[in-house]
């Protein structure tokens, strides 16, 4: 049984791709047979029956006539090489960015436009050999690398400013050109409160409000001032939770370092006050009378204070009178004990007093500090001595800013030296004084510590920013008086016309 010829031609290619077989047919013009499907052979008559129940014997395959199909073939390889060897010219050109375009699809997918300070999302894409890490200086190759502040960063050389750990979160904090961890900026740059020892916190509108002490600084929730917390009555200090102030039992604190130096009953206070006695004599203003002298707890002072007619009195804590008048006042007869965190036996002894001058005694507060308590007393005799010399019916700023002025001159030669306070025109006392150029030494033995020093400064500093009329605007106007025509011209001023020299 025979084939057609066009039949045997196409099966002889068979082998060739569908591409080469569409190619062949249509240059020779013939209509392209379906490969996947078999022929059904042609049969003769007589041979029906017994062929079409059996599978059609495929022929023997020959390969065509080389003549036939050469020159085609060698057309087709050519066709072929031309078309494979453009593709390979444009993955060649190709290749030479493939490297680039990596990155950049890296630093793409690696931005973050909702992270403003998200170390991973760089501002631009360099070349591999122009990324140099900010921290080691090496090359940052391929792999994970950081990109902020202008710079690129191997992950492992961006770390914080304050532990020098690595930086792995995808937030930070800058403070001018160093990162910091979040917490490790918040520990170093967020105020804590020096009461609670907490994070102050932040108000409705998103800012840390507190309030600070203007001499020591101390920083505090606004709630301590609602809340109770106990405040030294001689330094201003609030507590903080991990100390305790010694209650004086009157409702007044006391912190440690103001209790160090406190005066607690009327024998330890006898030698301070002689000594200031003296530093007045050794500014020609020697008190004749013998002034009695009590320290006294602190409703007797007010006690005392209510029965005294003479004077304004220094709202809301007063803590030294001079007394006109005669009454009976309980002072301290002996130093108290110290239990735990309270004072324990406080004694105290009625004592009448007799007026025998203008001045019938001197009350000071119990439990402060040896530099306050001398304060007090150099105020309260410039008090004494003004009605002892005559000088009446001055008004509450020229009387008590004089004495302000005594009780800060008197500071001032305790805390400062010698040389310094020669220097100063503020302690000068007059050039027709005969004892202008004395100043006594300080009435501690030994001189005072540092911690004293600093006390005996904000003492100072309290009656330089006195805001009370009498107390505050009295003192700066005396004291510029007293800088500018001394002492006793002031004084001698004072008598004469009630005010004081401009």
């Amino acid at each position: 049984m025979a084939y057609p010829s066009r039949a045997y031609n196409q099966c002889g290619h068979e082998r060739r791709s569908s591409f080469m077989k569409w190619l062949c047919n249509f240059l020779k013009g013939t209509k392209p047979v379906e490969s996947n499907h078999r022929r059904r052979p042609r049969v003769t008559a007589g041979e029906e029956s017994s062929l079409w129940q059996q599978e059609p014997v495929r022929p023997k395959r020959e390969d065509p006539p080389r003549h036939d199909n050469e020159e085609l073939d060698r057309q087709i390889a050519l066709s072929l090489a031309e078309e494979a060897k453009r593709p390979k010219e444009r993955n060649h050109n190709k290749g030479e960015n493939d490297e680039d375009l990596a990155k950049a699809m890296q630093d793409s997918l690696n931005m973050n436009p909702y992270m403003p300070h998200n170390p991973y999302a760089p501002s631009q894409a360099l070349p591999r050999g122009q990324r140099v890490c900010g921290g080691c200086k090496h090359e940052v190759g391929h792999g994970h690398y950081l990109s902020c502040m202008g710079m690129y960063w191997h992950p492992q050389c961006f770390r914080c400013s304050s532990c020098t750990h690595p930086i792995r979160e995808t937030e930070f904090t800058l403070l001018g050109a160093e990162p910091y961890h979040k917490l490790c900026y918040k520990e170093l740059h967020h105020p804590k409160c020096d009461v609670c020892l907490q994070f102050i916190a932040t108000n409705r509108t998103g800012l840390i409000e507190y309030r600070a002490h203007p001499f020591w600084g101390q920083k505090y929730c606004p709630s301590h001032e609602l809340d109770r917390t106990p405040r030294c009555c001689s330094c201003e200090k609030m507590e903080p939770r991990n100390t305790k102030y010694m209650s004086l039992g009157d409702g007044r604190s006391l912190c440690m370092e103001c209790l160090d130096s406190a005066v607690m009953d009327t024998g330890e206070c006898q030698p301070l006050y002689h000594s200031i006695r003296d530093y007045y004599e050794g500014m020609n203003m020697k008190l004749d009378q013998q002034i009695p002298m009590l320290l006294v707890e602190r409703q007797a002072l007010n006690e005392a204070m209510e029965g005294e007619c003479k004077g304004p009195h220094h709202m809301p804590e007063t803590r030294g009178l001079c007394l006109s008048e005669e009454q009976t006042v309980s002072s301290i007869l002996r130093r108290p004990r110290i239990g735990g965190h309270r004072l324990l036996d406080m004694r105290t002894q009625p004592q009448k007093l007799t007026r025998r001058c203008e001045v019938t005694a001197i009350l000071v507060l119990y439990g402060l500090p040896r530099l306050l308590t001398g304060s007090i007393l150099a105020h309260e005799l410039m008090h004494g001595w003004l009605r002892l010399k005559g000088y009446r019916n001055l008004s509450p700023e020229v009387e008590e800013g004089i004495c302000q002025v005594m009780s800060y001159l008197w500071l001032e030669s305790e805390i400062l030296p010698a040389s310094t306070r020669h220097a100063q025109p503020s302690t000068s006392y007059a050039s027709s004084s005969s004892s202008s150029s004395y100043r006594p030494p300080s009435s501690k033995k030994g001189g005072i510590s540092h911690t004293e020093k600093k006390l005996g400064e904000f003492f100072m500093h309290q009656i330089a920013n006195d805001t009370s009329t009498a107390y505050g605007d009295g003192f700066r106007t005396a004291y510029k008086a007293v800088n500018k025509y001394g002492l006793r011209q002031t004084l001698n001023h004072i008598r004469l016309t009630g005010g004081f020299p401009v």
